[in-house]
């Protein structure tokens, strides 16, 4: 076994992980009907057998008009049971769950969400395409009271741990980046008015989590884009939050639907993306993937903990617990990133591609396998996620995009 500080254990609030690693909330599209399944029982029941210190159960959203996919959780009594055996499983393996709670905003159709869908100002989402509405002040009270009931019903599915997703666009982010808030109340304008969404969604989330569950943030570094969030405010936004009390920050960037490769970066096989979309639900992004796509969603170079230099910065601005997510696939880079002083690493596709790569890193393997052609992005809209090595029988065009992207990176 090897010794390294990654296998030592660490405190987000309240709660003890076993060891530094932390499953990340990337989408699984493993749900139906906004439904758990036995198939996201398996994966993280996997996950957690696999060594991780905690697994992070992707997206719930807070409530029905959150909801951007079919494949999403949204929280509500029907699914307390089952995500209760799940959490049990878990904890069964020795890790800890954590669940990522938020809300979409405009990034949904009225088909997925029920209603007309909602953000921070009137606006159009060109992905859907859809016409969107700005929230109204009672309605955005009411929204945060949703975040405050879906943390209980996490606490009482079993749940160790929330994570508010507070970027990537989504709902919170969307007030906070001067890009999608154009209110002219006093949740917009100054960076003070735009963080007031944002705080009046903390204080119910620490109010209802008490002193016995942890509560993550998943924010901004920056938007990816000249007209949204920049590194500066994006500190401020982190100062605040470390002013409401939350108990670790994960630092990210980007805008899934602005600037989708400031998120993840390497190759997107655009030929797989549009193989599996649904020609008649999304036949607008199968057309403008085949005319556009490169300009829609260019590849950008990988290289690992690809957001570390940014994520630096904002350590020095804080004296707060941060986890650092983007780009690990090494125990080199994993130690130096601890070595920086951030407390927990978050992992995605290296965990696709291998559900035991912690153990395996703790055997004595040196890095995952993981090449980054993303084609577990690219189907992950549609069809579960998984690596391209997991399928059996994969279309010889595809399996040529993804050799090439890999030959390339």
């Amino acid at each position: 076994m090897i010794d390294s500080q990654i296998f030592t254990p660490v405190n987000i609030g309240p709660v003890t992980l076993r060891n530094r690693t932390i499953r990340s909330a990337a989408f699984e599209n493993m749900c139906r009907a906004n439904m758990p399944t036995q198939e996201l029982f398996d994966y993280h029941t996997a996950v957690a057998r696999g060594g991780i210190g905690m697994t992070t159960i992707a997206y719930a959203a807070v409530n029905r008009s959150g909801v951007s996919f079919d494949g999403q959780l949204y929280m509500r009594e029907e699914i307390i049971p089952d995500l209760k055996k799940l959490t049990d499983a878990i904890h069964a393996e020795g890790a800890k769950a954590s669940i990522q709670l938020g809300h979409c905003g405009n990034m949904t159709h009225w088909y997925t969400c029920g209603q007309i869908p909602v953000g921070a100002s009137n606006g159009f989402n060109l992905y859907s395409p859809t016409i969107v509405r700005k929230l109204k002040e009672h309605e955005i009270e009411e929204l945060v009271k949703d975040f405050g009931r879906a943390v209980e019903m996490c606490r009482r599915a079993g749940f160790d741990c929330v994570e508010i997703h507070a970027g990537h666009g989504y709902l919170i982010s969307q007030f906070l980046s001067p890009y999608t808030n154009k209110r002219r109340d006093k949740f917009g304008g100054s960076l003070e008015n735009r963080m007031r969404f944002m705080r009046m969604v903390i204080n119910e989330v620490m109010r209802t989590a008490k002193d016995d569950m942890g509560v993550v943030v998943k924010v901004n570094m920056y938007d990816g884009f000249k007209r949204g969030m920049q590194i500066d405010e994006c500190i401020k936004v982190a100062q605040e939050l470390e002013k409401l009390g939350v108990h670790a920050l994960v630092l990210t960037a980007g805008f899934v639907s602005k600037a989708p490769m400031a998120v993840m970066r390497g190759a997107m096989p655009l030929k797989a993306m549009a193989y599996y979309m649904n020609p008649w639900r999304f036949w607008w992004l199968k057309l403008g993937l085949a005319l556009f796509g490169r300009l829609m969603v260019p590849t950008v170079p990988f290289k690992e903990a690809y957001f570390l230099e940014d994520a630096k910065k904002f350590r020095a601005a804080l004296n707060m617990p941060l986890i650092y997510v983007g780009g690990l696939i090494s125990r080199q880079k994993m130690e130096e990133v601890l070595d920086a002083g951030f407390c927990g690493l978050q992992i995605a596709r290296a965990l696709v591609h291998d559900t035991d790569f912690v153990n395996k890193l703790h055997e004595g393997e040196e890095r995952s396998g993981c090449k980054h052609s993303n084609y577990c992005i690219a189907r992950m809209y549609t069809l579960e996620m998984k690596c391209h090595h997991c399928v059996d029988n994969l279309p010889k065009k595809l399996q040529k995009e993804i050799d090439d992207a890999e030959a390339n990176l």
